[in-house]
């Protein structure tokens, strides 16, 4: 199979996958972006002990699920502790599988002969819910969201309570948000779950840019995900970057123009900061979007934002790659 891709936002190495799997029995080889992986003599991989320099979602998804056929017992140390991963592992065992620990950072798995079919219920996106939680701060509205699962946001609930956005939890799976009377500037520091999610750092700045005083953001992840910031500032905000620190002071109010998402969740925060900024957003980079999110144009629409996507509007600043015709968002 050829190498990963993905949004540009720092390096993606496979050299947890490949390890891990070796340590299972695995010869892999990787040859012109090419990774070619198989068991000598066509048997099966072999229970191990693996530890992991990083607790990557992927690579402990990888190698649970490899491990789930596997000849004996396999250990994944440092593994990820995200609900996808313990979600993932619920439905293996459905199916048969025997894994023990999936969510903390150490999980055993017995290899089983085989595995069944099996129906089964995912659970919900919480990078969506924080999103559309993003969306109702942002403009100062009132949503109500349902099904989520609070714990899965831990974070997120409490720093959108931090900078003075109401959330009531209503059930156990529902949460309303209200408006906020003032928005406050916070710090944020990116970190491996439980801290906060990598994956809401865009959707938190477009926020941050209409709060009061000065917000500092750190993304500890991923190097290079801070590009979104300089196209928040065509739109008014207030940005400077340094190193993979953003240092954000809270504008009044911001204005629309024409804007380019560089990779999925800064197309989101793009978005979002479209939908609070006075006058008509053009958004491009729609792949991006699209390949994160399901019809969340449509989705914001059924909630009374005035967005629509609309044929492909050539600008002296922006270029599309053709894929997807752009956005266009007013206020």
């Amino acid at each position: 199979m050829p190498l990963p891709g993905g949004c540009a936002i720092g390096a993606r190495p496979v050299d947890l996958h490949v390890r891990g799997l070796q340590a299972m029995g695995a010869e892999v080889q990787i040859e012109h972006g090419i990774c070619n992986a198989y068991v000598p003599g066509g048997g099966r991989l072999k229970g191990a002990k693996i530890y992991l320099d990083t607790p990557s979602v992927g690579a402990t998804e990888t190698l649970m699920m490899a491990a789930t056929l596997a000849d004996g017992e396999t250990i994944i140390e440092n593994a990820a502790r995200e609900p996808e991963v313990a979600d993932l592992a619920n439905f293996c065992n459905a199916m048969g599988a025997k894994i023990h620990g999936a969510g903390t950072s150490i999980i055993t798995i017995v290899g089983v002969p085989q595995l069944h079919s099996v129906d089964y219920s995912i659970i919900p996106d919480r990078i969506e819910t924080g999103t559309f939680l993003v969306a109702g701060a942002i403009t100062r509205s009132e949503i109500l969201l349902s099904p989520v699962v609070p714990d899965h946001l831990i974070p997120v609930i409490a720093k959108l309570r931090e900078i003075g956005v109401p959330i009531i939890e209503e059930g156990p799976d529902c949460l309303r948000l209200l408006p906020a009377e003032t928005l406050k500037a916070t710090y944020i520091e990116t970190l491996p779950h439980p801290g906060f999610p990598t994956d809401m750092q865009a959707p938190f700045m477009a926020l941050l840019t209409l709060a009061e005083g000065d917000s500092i953001i750190n993304e500890s992840v991923f190097e290079n995900r801070l590009r979104h910031a300089s196209e928040l500032n065509r739109l008014g905000a207030d940005i400077r970057v340094k190193g993979n620190a953003a240092f954000v002071r809270g504008v009044p109010m911001l204005s629309g123009a024409p804007v380019l998402g560089t990779d999925l969740r800064a197309s989101a925060a793009l978005v979002l900061a479209g939908l609070a900024a006075e006058g008509l957003t053009t958004f491009q980079g729609l792949h991006h979007l699209d390949r994160g999110y399901d019809r969340l144009d449509l989705k914001l629409l059924q909630l009374g934002a005035k967005i629509k996507r609309v044929q492909e509007i050539p600008t002296p600043e922006l270029t599309s790659n053709g894929s997807n015709p752009p956005v266009t968002i007013s206020t």
